[in-house]
């Protein structure tokens, strides 16, 4: 007997699954857990009237046990751009993010499409009036933010479905994409770009001994896309 499918029910989109926890994801985007952890649940700080409780600005799809979405790693991927180059109050944040959904609803408005398009200088000019941003400031936001969309890879449809995270300073845009997340391939985890191979394997091998140039003839990989591999997984441990 075949079962009925209902029109209430939403096809199954693997990029919104709950994955990754707050400290793996903080490990894979080089961010502080403490910065994601108040992006993702919220924060109470002290104000001029007592304690105040500040919102979540990344919502996930599960936040009970406060698990992230790829979708959720591509928002703050972008989010990440603007908080750490200028250190712009997180109520500030929250609400140019909610001008930008006004104006395209989204539930993931900073990894929609249209904020590579219009959504971006929108994003950038609701900040300049919240906050005494110069022409100059403007510009350096928005090659900031481009190079972090850079590494974002879109389907036909403009919906991220790769995202290649930095291993190195975060900010150049010929930083070399040589490590991919991607929700299709090794669970969503770390993998050298083109391949299924885990950087997380690759990193346990070099921490057992391994030579990088050893690593790279056995994978057929080139050394650099070894080193990044181990970039990646390591980076938290070397900082």
């Amino acid at each position: 007997m075949k079962q009925k499918v209902t029109a209430f029910e939403k096809p199954f989109d693997i990029r919104e699954v709950p994955s990754y926890g707050v400290m793996e994801a903080a490990h894979y985007l080089r961010i502080p857990r403490t910065t994601i952890r108040d992006w993702v649940s919220g924060r109470h700080y002290s104000s001029n009237t007592g304690m105040r409780f500040s919102r979540p600005i990344i919502h996930v799809p599960d936040p009970d046990m406060k698990l992230l979405s790829f979708m959720n790693l591509v928002e703050i991927h972008v989010l990440d751009a603007i908080r750490r180059k200028h250190d712009i109050p997180l109520e500030k944040v929250r609400t140019a993010v909610s001008y930008l959904t006004k104006q395209f609803p989204s539930r993931h408005p900073l990894a929609d499409q249209e904020f590579v398009t219009d959504g971006l200088n929108l994003f950038i000019k609701k900040f300049s009036q919240l906050i005494n941003i110069s022409q100059e400031g403007q510009l350096a936001i928005h090659e900031v933010l481009q190079a972090h969309l850079h590494r974002i890879e879109r389907d036909l449809k403009g919906i991220p479905v790769r995202l290649y995270p930095f291993t190195r300073k975060r900010d150049l845009q010929e930083e070399p994409r040589a490590v991919v997340i991607d929700p299709q391939i090794s669970f969503g985890r770390p993998v050298l770009a083109g391949t299924g191979i885990p950087t997380a394997v690759i990193a346990e091998r070099y921490k057992a001994g391994e030579s990088m140039d050893d690593l790279a003839n056995d994978y057929g990989r080139r050394r650099l896309e070894i080193e990044e591999a181990i970039r990646c997984e390591l980076s938290v441990e070397a900082a």
